[in-house]
């Protein structure tokens, strides 16, 4: 097992009194690409931003290093944030519109490496564009000249100019063409093999999230329903919403096929989730599967199997039903 970097215990954030993440757990180790996956609205981004502390949490820890970032002082969050970096959702609106892109590279090492030469940084600042497959020529230039995709690869320049320990991606390919997606998805994964970063991977995606991961963690209503390693959770979901979402994944990109995901027969019903019910299982009333005990028990986090654990009454039935088919 490679480095423990980010242990992650119990973490929780409430919007209005009402809970956007519950109870999220979870490690990542030094160069692992840990995927996160989940329709529109049940907290995905919300836990990245918790950890990083661009919103606030109201309990739980995120270790770093052994050393809790939820509570550190501002001063040493900032000097944290070196390792710690993010590529978000919107390439064109993370972008300042005023500032050139290569100013917008070189900050972090303005912040970070103040003693470095003007040349020195210019020379990091055109090494990296030509890196994430931008002419050093274009650094002149003001985001709104760009694509979104060439937006999104200054991005990934600003993120990875400092060769941080762990990169956030928060839907990083979502709003780019289909066309443009593979490219920035083989660019992240060509980066993470030659500067060897972690990846906390976060999707709607199944098919980016599969090519990419080696562990993946699905979240509904904020809490952690399924964490399996990529083939054993395509191949063998333990949660009828997991096996939902598998269903509903239409084609896997780079000339993969999808996996069959056998799972008892009957589908979930396909309704819009429900507000969070106060006591049970958050996803009783779209489950083909629910019986009494979902009605009143919210069902734990547990291993059904050598790392594979599920939040479900049924799991143990199902993982055995998988294993006889």
């Amino acid at each position: 097992m490679s480095e423990l970097l980010l242990r992650v215990r119990g973490l929780q954030v409430e919007f209005d009194q009402r809970a956007a993440v519950r109870d999220f757990s979870f490690d990542l180790h030094a160069g692992e690409t840990l995927g996160l996956v989940g329709e529109s609205g049940s907290g995905k981004s919300t836990v990245a931003r918790a950890i990083l502390r661009l919103v606030g949490s109201n309990r739980g820890s995120a270790q770093w290093h052994g050393e809790e970032l939820l509570t550190s002082a501002p001063k040493r969050m900032r000097a944290l944030r070196r390792d710690l970096q993010i590529v978000f959702q919107n390439p064109l609106a993370s972008l300042n519109p005023r500032m050139r892109i290569a100013d917008a590279i070189a900050e972090p090492l303005a912040i970070f490496e103040p003693s470095l030469a003007a040349q020195a940084r210019a020379e990091r600042v055109n090494a990296m564009l030509e890196r994430v497959g931008l002419n050093p020529d274009m650094g002149g230039r003001y985001p709104h000249e760009f694509s979104g995709g060439q937006c999104q690869r200054v991005g990934i320049a600003r993120a990875m100019i400092l060769n941080p320990k762990l990169l956030i991606c928060d839907e990083p390919v979502s709003s780019l063409d289909v066309s443009i997606q593979g490219q920035i998805v083989n660019l992240l994964a060509d980066l993470q093999a030659e500067y060897g970063t972690a990846m906390f991977f976060i999707s709607h995606n199944l098919a980016v999230v599969r090519y990419l991961s080696r562990r993946i963690m699905v979240i509904y209503m904020g809490r952690c329903i399924e964490s399996a390693a990529r083939d054993e959770l395509f191949d063998k979901p333990l949660h009828p919403y997991s096996a939902a979402l598998l269903a509903a994944a239409e084609a896997v990109p780079f000339g993969a096929k999808p996996a069959t995901a056998p799972h008892p027969p009957g589908p979930p019903s396909a309704q819009q989730p429900p507000a969070q019910p106060a006591f049970g299982c958050a996803y009783r009333d779209r489950c083909g599967y629910s019986i009494a005990a979902c009605e009143t028990i919210e069902p734990p986090l547990t291993e059904v199997s050598p790392g594979h654990f599920a939040a479900c009454h049924r799991s143990r039935e199902f993982c055995d039903a998988a294993r006889v088919s």
